[in-house]
């Protein structure tokens, strides 16, 4: 029988420490990319997957990631007296139907591993994704969605991979392919997490997609905690590779770290000057920025 993915994990517990104090009271999933959160943009990506469920593991100070999907009465009556349309459109299509979300906490920073293994028992014997939000991928086809429609095909673990330069191995998990293919889709032996360059099984990384077999909770239950001191939900894939099938998954689209300030100011520019309302005014900033900065290099 084929098994629809249906539901998806968002881990959105971590502290955000590399965007203090911007993130000091506002949790890091809400930064927003030009006018809209992070956060919004993979619930976006999960929903036009097919999702019909989003499960969100959050920490402390998270709260305004559930007020963010939930009615604001006051706002919406403003925007509705005022005859702002638009806007008050904009507000309705963040809406989830009832009872198709859910909010579990992850008492302490453990890890991806552990914020995955914390929505267990919202899973049952079924696929699931995980996106990470600050995982910002800028594609005409959502990635999930194209990740979805590879795994009615192969029914099996997927994993969003991309090519990183050799000085970037050591940020990821590194897949081991398990014979050279050139397809966008390929099966994998290993992932080894965060590897120095010479013990680099390859230079194809994981990003922050992933469609799962639930079976992978038995193994983050007894998971250890591996590098940087936290569980590692890469950790957990070596023993369901001795049960399962996993495949790598090049997706079409370009990825910007959102984790980083340079990748968030990339993502915010990548968006504006695909806006109509935006481009005009945004890539006249650009140019005159650049002739004044070559400007300033000639005097100098």
């Amino acid at each position: 029988m084929i098994k629809k993915v249906r539901k998806a994990i968002f881990p959105v517990g971590g502290l955000g420490t590399r965007f203090l104090p911007a993130t000091k009271a506002l949790p890091k999933e809400m930064l927003p990319i030009v006018d809209k959160p992070l956060i919004q943009y993979a619930v976006e990506e999960a929903a036009a997957a097919g999702i019909e469920e989003f499960i969100f593991v959050t920490g402390r100070n998270k709260t305004a990631i559930e007020d963010h999907f939930d009615l604001s009465f006051e706002l919406e009556s403003t925007l509705k007296a005022k005859g702002k349309k638009d806007e008050l459109s904009d507000l309705e299509s963040i809406m989830f139907k009832p009872g198709s979300v859910t909010y579990t906490r992850q008492q302490q920073p453990l890890g991806l591993g552990h914020a995955v293994w914390c929505a267990r028992h919202f899973i049952h014997d079924e696929p699931f994704a995980v996106l990470l939000a600050d995982d910002f991928i800028y594609s005409k086809t959502p990635c999930l969605k194209q990740m979805v429609d590879a795994y009615e095909h192969v029914q099996n673990n997927i994993l969003a991979i991309m090519n990183v330069p050799d000085e970037h191995v050591n940020r990821y998990g590194i897949v081991s392919p398990k014979h050279e293919d050139s397809t966008n889709l390929f099966q994998i032996k290993g992932v080894v997490e965060k590897p120095n360059l010479i013990d680099a099984p390859s230079r194809q990384a994981v990003v922050g997609r992933y469609i799962l077999d639930s079976r992978i909770f038995d193994f983050l239950e007894t998971q250890e905690k591996g590098v940087g001191g936290e569980i590692q939900l890469t950790d957990a894939f070596t023993p369901l590779l001795q049960e399962q099938d996993f495949y790598g998954f090049r997706y079409e689209g370009e990825r910007l770290d959102c984790g980083s300030k340079a990748g968030y100011i990339k993502a915010n520019l990548r968006v504006a000057l695909d806006r109509e309302d935006l481009v005009g005014e945004v890539s006249e900033f650009i140019a005159d920025f650049q002739k004044t900065t070559t400007q300033k290099k000639k005097v100098s």
